[in-house]
Formats: structure tokens, sequence, C-alpha cells
């Protein structure tokens, strides 16, 4: 079987996977459309160390937590009864041009940059999980699955599951006392 039928096969798995992360059908496909444009893309990035499927995920996951980091820094807009969408976007400004009320996040820019700086630092104390409890943090706490989705999608018992998410709690706790925390009192 070729990557093509490979991943053609995979294609529901990966939809039906990021729908129940995203609630949004249309964001879903796109998630899912990423994905395997960057498996056929660079297919020399699979090496074979775990199964397509298990490879296409991991890919997916990390799509879909970009998704809601973007969705996280919209703004939704909604109109009052009585009106349009035009009105509703010039009461956000002032005659001159500028915010009526500023975005909150807008407010405190060293605020942003540490926010960022973070999770750089936590993204590297997850890396530095071994592979398995990593994904089990990842998709407990960024992906907000439940245990028995995890359990699952590892094929592992439930109790071990929890013994692994601890460790790796711990793991990633050490890791930002080392390398964030120390840092901050200094």
């Amino acid at each position: 079987m070729n990557l093509d039928q490979e991943l053609a096969q995979l294609h529901p798995l990966l939809l039906r996977f990021a729908k129940a992360q995203l609630r949004h059908d249309s964001m879903a496909e796109d998630v899912v459309s990423e994905t395997l444009l960057a498996l056929l893309e660079k297919p020399e990035g699979f090496e074979g160390r775990s199964s397509l499927r298990t490879y296409a995920t991991g890919i997916l996951k990390f799509k879909i937590v970009d998704v809601l980091r973007a969705r996280g820094r919209e703004v939704h807009i909604e109109p009052m009864d009585e009106q349009s969408m035009d009105d509703a976007l010039d009461a956000l400004f002032a005659a001159d041009g500028h915010w009526r009320e500023p975005p909150p996040a807008w407010q405190q820019p060293e605020r942003a940059l540490e926010q960022s700086q973070f999770f750089v630092v936590l993204q590297g104390c997850v890396d530095k999980l071994p592979a398995k409890l990593g994904r089990i943090f990842m998709m407990s706490e960024w992906l907000e699955q439940e245990s028995e989705t995890i359990c699952s999608a590892l094929d592992i018992p439930a109790n071990y599951c929890g013994v692994m998410l601890y460790r790796a709690r711990m793991g990633l706790r050490e890791c930002l006392d080392l390398n964030w925390f120390a840092g901050a009192s200094k």
C-alpha cells in the first residue's frame, strides 16, 4: 500500500479526532488537510519508529494546538439588535482612528512576551519527557481529552494512564523549577 492510500484510510480517523477537539467542522477539515499536506510534502519525516497513524496524529495535535491558540487571540464582535456589522466595527474606534478601549493583551506587552517565553520553556520541558509521557500530558492538558479517550488512543489501562500523567506532571514541575522559576527568583 502506498502513502496516498494509507493517508486516505487515515483521513476519517484524523477528522473524527479533530472534530472532537475543535468542535468546528470546517476548522477540523482544515487542520486535517494541513496534517496530510505536511506528510505528503515531507514523507522522509516519517522514520517508521511508530505507526503512520500515531505519527499523523502527533502532527495533527500540534496543528490543533495552533488553532486553539489562534482562536484565543481572536476578538468576536457581535452587533447589537439593530446594528450592522460595519456599525459594530466603527463603534470600536474613536473619530481619530484609535481604539476606544484597547484590547487587554495590548495593554501589557511585557506580560505577553513573558507568557510566550514561558510556553517556549514549557515546550522544551515537554520535549524532554519520554515520548509517551509527553503525549499523555499534551492530550490531557492541552487538548483537554478525558482519560478514557487517552487510554483508548494509546492502548493503555486506565490506572496506568493516571500514573503516567502524574509522572509527566512531576517531570514538568522539576524541569520548570530548574528552567523557569529558578530564573524568575534571580
